[in-house]
């Protein structure tokens, strides 16, 4: 039978209180990350690149590359068209990048500007760089969030670099062992290090668009500091697309860059809502079976009988706890249907923005709105758990409950950026994970009666005053 939608309740408040979005302008430098020898050009105030820069950096410890075109208040009014056309020239002059990417802020589409025409007048003003290329993308602060934001810049990167199968002479299924990988921006370079590995063990190379888990995965490199990016995926690589045996696309917020990409290139895709849990796994993993023609291999059999183990281990733990979760709409999504298939219940959903991917979530609402927003409902609801972002350590904290950190940002812990969520055996240290944080509320535990008769010793009297 399926599952209801939720009742979807859009913000009614003039302000965020404790605000849980990320902005897609961060979302869409993160995108560019992800490509070898790229750096992304904030085309915006120096403060909107800081700040950007400043989560970056406490999330994934790592030196990032990040440029802004430091629009003052004069520009601002006037129109900042010469500072990208001067920025352009400065980095190629300088660094000779891979790929430049030009993703707009909330100061300068509020000013009007049009950074594809600023693009294509550095093209006519400096030829001699046409070798580089330059990807614009609209990606204001208040649009979308993280996940549509790295999206769009994932769908322009497309537009721009991946040539059509008629002007390249692509055919699908040229290359047949290559799998093409749309990956969200709600996997983690863990995540997506997971995947890579379950793609190779059916004897497939995958090619993943764009590839965190090469350039942020936390490795100290032997070269020297570099302003660009390094790892990721190559540029020159996207040519090879079209050739590709199938796309494997994950998460609701990639669809419109996918059908870009099946547009231009032809090759069949696969669309996956997520990779939490047993039921998405296994579509996933007979996916792969299918294109690879051959069996599943026995390591991966063996982390799904892993996997049922755990669920038979953790049931009476997870059994009807009730959770509070804030996250973007394709985490959150993940997230309720992998806890419905263990029994747990979502008590409380928050998304930082409003996306056809939650008609899916597994609970009863979905709330667009902020931390304060979940705090709310999570106390209203009795909530066991608390599950979201570092934001959410003082709603934690005020509810008296734990919390489970997950997306984007994790700035009080080291590592979470490496954690993977995905497959049987992300599925089964997250259950793992919650079961312990359950345990240790230590609800319906029975204490040890004592008799008010029985003769004491002092040592039980210290332990009973102590417990008291």
């Amino acid at each position: 039978m399926k599952t209801p939608s939720p009742v979807i309740i859009k913000r009614k408040k003039a302000l965020s209180v404790s605000p849980l979005k990320a902005s897609s302008t961060v979302g869409a430098a993160l995108a560019f990350l992800g490509f070898n020898r790229a750096i992304p050009m904030l085309h915006g105030a120096q403060g909107c690149s800081a700040f950007g820069k400043i989560l970056f950096v406490r999330h994934f410890r790592e030196p990032i590359p990040l440029q802004t075109t430091a629009v003052d208040h004069v520009t601002a009014i006037m129109g900042g068209d010469a500072l990208v056309i001067e920025g352009l020239k400065t980095l190629c002059e300088k660094h000779q990048p891979a790929l430049i990417g030009v993703p707009t802020t909330g100061l300068v589409e509020a000013q009007g500007a049009d950074i594809h025409l600023a693009v294509r007048e550095f093209r006519q003003r400096y030829p001699q760089f046409n070798a580089t290329p330059v990807v614009a993308v609209s990606a204001p602060d208040f649009s979308g969030g993280m996940e549509s934001g790295y999206a769009a810049a994932t769908r322009a990167i497309i537009e721009i670099l991946v040539p059509t199968a008629a002007a390249a002479g692509t055919r699908p299924g040229r290359r047949q062992r290559q799998i093409n990988v749309l990956a969200g921006a709600q996997l983690t370079p863990g995540d997506l290090e997971h995947l890579k590995e379950l793609i190779e063990l059916f004897g497939l190379r995958p090619l993943v668009l764009p590839d965190l888990s090469d350039a942020l995965d936390g490795h100290l490199p032997a070269s020297d500091y570099s302003a660009l990016t390094i790892g990721g995926t190559l540029v020159s690589e996207l040519a090879t697309v079209g050739d590709a045996l199938a796309t494997v696309v994950i998460g609701g917020a990639m669809n419109a860059a996918a059908d870009a990409l099946h547009e231009r290139t032809g090759v069949p895709d696969h669309r996956f809502a997520h990779l939490m849990g047993i039921s998405a796994v296994d579509a996933l993993i007979a996916t792969l079976a299918t294109l690879a023609a051959v069996p599943v291999p026995a390591k991966i059999v063996r982390q799904r009988e892993q996997l049922q183990d755990a669920m038979l281990d953790s049931h009476f733990m997870l059994g009807q706890a009730r959770l509070a979760l804030a996250a973007e709409p394709d985490l959150l999504v993940g997230l309720t249907q992998m806890l419905a298939g263990v029994g747990a219940t979502t008590v409380a959903a928050v998304s930082p923005t409003n996306a056809p991917a939650l008609a899916a979530a597994v609970c009863e609402q979905v709330q667009i709105g902020d931390l304060e927003d979940l705090e709310l409902t999570a106390r209203a609801n009795r909530a066991d758990v608390l599950i979201t972002n570092s934001h959410g350590v003082h709603t934690g904290k005020r509810l008296g409950i734990p919390l489970l950190r997950a997306g984007f940002p994790q700035y009080d812990t080291l590592g979470g950026y490496t954690r993977t969520w995905i497959g049987y055996s992300g599925t089964r240290a997250t259950l793992f994970e919650l079961a312990n944080l359950l345990l240790s509320l230590e609800k319906g535990e029975i204490h040890p009666y004592r008799s008010a008769l029985k003769q004491w010793s002092e040592a039980e009297r210290h332990v009973a005053a102590h417990s008291a």
